[in-house]
């Protein structure tokens, strides 16, 4: 049995589908010729039997009628009534009250089966199928002093032949059912699989051209198959681009570790060389290391702050009450280490709500958006910080009024390592990092990081948590 499983189990699901269906049909096919022979079976042997009683009925009707005793001289007139009664393949016999005949008539069928059957073996009365294709029906009669049995007996063999032929047309038919329900199984199978054979090609096409390959859609099919290919194609579009942005990584990560790394080589070359024996060289060489050293290291920082962004997850009770003065005292810092510029917060409306969001990365939240405001306000030295609410968020934005971002750049300032102007990125230590950190942790926590820029006027960027109502 487990054999016989195993081998069904490595069928080509196109023969499955070909033989269930094809099974299906010839057992459906089947049960209705099943059904029907035996109904019209059934109707032949109703109708037989109800032939042969209007035939009893009427033998039974005339002798009543004609108060027959059954004496010589009425025997002949009661044969030829018989004769002109009796049908085809059919036998009449009038018996006695000791079961013995009278009279016999009949036309093409012998009494050979009154030895298998007499008259003591069974009811006077009654209707039944023997054997040999034959239907025995028998009736008494009561008139005056005689008291005997009318016996029809019938020959139903040309009903068993009308059976029989009926019976191989559909054996025949059936045969020609499992036939049609094979092939058509079979084209049903190739129709219902041809997508997936499509998709199948196309995953094909994916090992060996690569992730560019796309399933062909037809724009009239709306069904489940048609459905799934479409969420095969959206698979592999959000695939490629996942691939793009990886190799994006790679290649600006490479570039950004490349040039700290080649610089620091270069002046340690240098020292090797001679450097080390002049001074001036020499204290030049190890300040410009220690500055692309520290580069490095923040730069390597922040590549590990976004991979923990992106991995870890966010826990239910990451609740923070004290939003407020949590953003203030950063504002406090920022003021010592930038105090030319001007920091106008309106942070009211925080006292009253809790922040979905813990204490450590709504201070490294604020922070990226601040550090970002202050590299690109320009000539401008005005920040402001504001809170809104809304029914199930809060939202803390911040607004520079520096150089902005061009239409071009701002659906990708997010992306990881992209920054408008790299030269002036450079020059303020960044590494296009910032928002793809801070993207990430507010989408930890449900929330969303929305940008809003015009080109030399200002970007406003806006954290949307989820709220806390407090009671």
């Amino acid at each position: 049995m487990n054999k016989l499983r195993l081998g069904f189990s490595r069928i080509p699901i196109k023969w499955k589908l070909t033989l269930w269906s094809a099974l299906l049909l010839f057992l459906l096919f089947a049960a209705y010729n099943a059904v029907q022979y035996m109904f019209v079976e059934k109707w032949m042997n109703k109708q037989a039997e109800t032939n042969t009683q209007e035939d009893m009925r009427e033998i039974l009707n005339y002798l009543l009628e004609k108060e027959f005793t059954f004496d010589q001289s009425e025997l002949t007139a009661i044969r030829s009534f018989l004769e002109k009664v009796n049908g085809k393949n059919q036998l009449i016999r009038v018996l006695d009250e000791d079961g013995a005949p009278i009279i016999v008539v009949s036309d093409d069928l012998s009494e050979e089966w009154v030895n298998a059957y007499p008259a003591s073996s069974l009811a006077a009365t009654g209707s039944w199928f023997l054997d040999q294709n034959l239907l025995l029906m028998r009736s008494p009669l009561t008139i005056f002093s005689f008291n005997g049995t009318i016996e029809i007996v019938r020959n139903i063999e040309d009903f068993e032949k009308l059976s029989s032929a009926f019976f191989r047309i559909m054996l025949i038919c059936c045969v020609g059912a499992i036939i049609i329900s094979v092939i058509g199984g079979g084209l049903l199978a190739r129709q219902l699989l041809k997508p997936l054979q499509t998709m199948n090609d196309a995953m094909i096409g994916v090992k060996q051209k690569g992730i560019q390959e796309r399933v062909q859609l037809n724009e009239n099919k709306n069904d489940e198959i048609a459905t799934l290919m479409k969420l095969f194609n959206e698979m592999m579009d959000q695939l490629e681009r996942s691939f793009g942005q990886q190799k994006q990584f790679v290649e600006d990560a490479s570039h950004e570790l490349r040039t700290p790394i080649a610089i620091i080589e270069g002046h340690l070359a240098l020292l090797q060389r001679w450097g080390k024996d002049d001074p001036a060289v020499l204290e030049e060489s190890l300040h410009a290391s220690s500055q692309e050293l520290a580069r490095l290291k923040g730069l390597v920082q922040e590549l590990l702050a976004l991979s923990r962004a992106e991995k870890e997850p966010a826990y239910g009770n990451d609740q923070w009450p004290y939003a407020k003065q949590t953003i203030e005292q950063l504002i406090k810092n920022i003021e010592v280490l930038h105090p030319d510029f001007y920091f106008h917060a309106d942070l009211n409306l925080l006292s009253r709500v809790e922040i979905f969001i813990s204490e450590q990365h709504l201070e490294q939240i604020i922070l990226i958006l601040l550090d970002n405001a202050v590299n690109y306000s320009g000539e401008s030295r005005k920040i402001e910080l504001c809170c809104l609410l809304g029914e199930t968020d809060v939202v803390i934005q911040v607004t520079d009024f520096g150089v902005g971002i061009s239409d071009h750049d701002l659906p990708l300032v997010m992306n990881r390592f992209y920054r408008a102007d790299r030269s002036r990125s450079s020059a303020s230590g960044g590494h296009g990092l910032g928002l793809a950190i801070a993207n990430r942790l507010v989408k930890r926590y449900d929330g969303s990081l929305l940008i809003e820029s015009k080109l030399h006027q200002g970007t406003s960027v806006s954290a949307v948590f989820k709220m806390v109502t407090r009671n």
